[in-house]
């Protein structure tokens, strides 16, 4: 774990025992700070009975605490420790803040904040993946993987890479980057602000902490993204806030299995012009680009058998999540797409999918959503209902030739057949596996697996 002797001989308070309200206890008791926390569950609690002061912020007195450390869960808009915290004079901070306090005790190292409303849990993944592709220490935290303090410190020369929500963003105060990116911003996560403006500043903060000659690439393809650019462009140097180079980087997308489609472009690029800063060529990069598998039920690539390729998104639990893996794959001669979707739908229509149904050779309906689905879709493809994933998948590598994808993109919850997406995308690839991965794959039945 990362420690910190800044926090020795220092009163904290942390409300939120998750993983990471946890690994933020641990870093401190280890750091020798004396820690009050609280949760609502009994079992984090009496994880740290006898370690730490075991109470509930909003009962005790707050005066003298050196800082009040919140889950970015807890809305600072509605609840009421943040008031109480305030009053007593007891700042507010997160984890990041934390482990922004503690570099300067680490060995030598740069850092790398990536924020978004979408892409940014891929970017992040990406830029980590290119580093250590290319040879170079490199540690993933923040809002994706393990808590960045529960994670042992790099060597010199290391990069931290940090995905940053918001609501991190929001309560840190002294992250410097050395390098910083915003992929975009769309309407999010309204309740815990007072509009749309407010929200994009709160995404806008992550460029203001750093220094003026430290290096920051926008997205730019959004009039928010591109406000902030413009805004940074104007105090810094030429070349330290510029936007992703997507027509530079287009010409070579073909070659990365896992990184199609517009969307994706702009994670590569956003990544690619990061790592350019770190000092990687271009060699390296593009070597990285076509190396990375993607996030798990992201755009997975799972694997290419018989010459089909098989992506496994089943992140994807509504329309707008699918229609940019619809539209990753255009028409081409030596392509088509088979389309499995369906499950506990959150809607009554596929509207946001629509203006990709050109791409799409066939569907293959599961779930509860399935009949109403397929209704949907029937005028505009060949349509097989199928109900149960294991069927789905059989018949999409009956019916694929080589050059196709067959491409799980449900647009639906998973909760009528599975406890989760996570699950639901394990439960695929276990499909691919046994069925396209045997010899003759396309003629075998689901036999036991279906009931896995």
């Amino acid at each position: 774990m990362i420690v910190s002797a800044a926090f020795s001989g220092k009163r904290y308070a942390v409300l939120g025992l998750a993983r990471t309200g946890l690994a933020t206890v641990e870093a401190l008791l280890a750091s020798g700070a004396d820690v009050t926390a609280w949760d609502r569950r009994e079992g984090p609690r009496e994880e740290l009975a006898g370690r730490a002061t075991i109470a509930d912020p909003l009962a005790i007195d707050l005066t003298g605490f050196d800082g009040m450390v919140l889950s970015p869960g807890v809305p600072l808009n509605t609840h009421p420790i943040a008031a109480k915290a305030r009053a007593a004079g007891v700042p507010l901070m997160g984890d990041i803040e934390l482990f922004a306090q503690a570099r300067a005790g680490l060995p030598p190292h740069k850092v790398v904040g990536i924020t978004g409303t979408n892409g940014k849990s891929t970017t992040t993944a990406l830029v980590d993946h290119l580093l250590r592709a290319a040879g170079l220490p490199a540690r993933m935290g923040g809002n994706i993987g393990l808590p960045i303090l529960g994670q042992a410190p790099l060597p010199v020369d290391g990069t931290y890479v940090l995905e940053l929500s918001s609501y991190q963003l929001d309560l840190t105060f002294s992250l410097a980057c050395e390098a910083a990116a915003l992929t975009n911003i769309t309407p999010d996560h309204l309740d815990r602000y007072s509009g749309f403006a407010a929200y994009a500043a709160s995404k806008a903060r992550l460029f203001e902490m750093q220094d003026e000659g430290q290096f920051a690439v926008f997205g730019c393809a959004d009039e928010a993204t591109s406000a902030i650019q413009r805004a940074e462009l104007a105090r810094r140097p030429q070349g330290r806030a510029v936007c992703a180079r997507y027509a530079y980087w287009q010409a070579h997308q073909a070659h990365w299995p896992s990184l199609q489609g517009p969307h994706n472009l702009q994670n590569a690029a956003v990544a690619a012009a990061i790592a350019v800063e770190l000092g990687l060529s271009e060699g390296q990069i593009l070597a990285g680009l076509a190396s990375f598998r993607g996030l798990p039920h992201r755009m997975e690539l799972v694997g290419t058998y018989h010459g089909v390729l098989f992506i496994n998104d089943s992140k994807a639990t509504n329309p707008a999540s699918t229609a940019p893996a619809l539209a990753a794959y255009p028409p081409n001669p030596g392509r088509r797409v088979h389309w499995i979707c369906g499950g506990l739908p959150k809607g009554d229509d596929l509207d946001e999918c629509a203006p990709a149904f050109g791409n799409i050779a066939a569907a293959y309906t599961i779930g509860e959503a399935g009949p109403r689905f397929a209704e949907i879709l029937e005028p505009f493809m060949p349509v097989e209902r199928c109900e149960m994933l294991c069927e789905a998948v059989r018949r999409a590598i009956a019916a694929a030739r080589p050059g196709d994808v067959v491409l799980f993109s449900p647009a639906c919850a998973s909760f009528d057949q599975f406890r989760d997406y996570e699950v639901r995308g394990e439960a695929f690839k276990a499909l691919v596996a046994e069925l396209a991965g045997r010899a003759g794959g396309a003629a075998a039945p689901c036999g036991a697996t279906t009931a896995a």
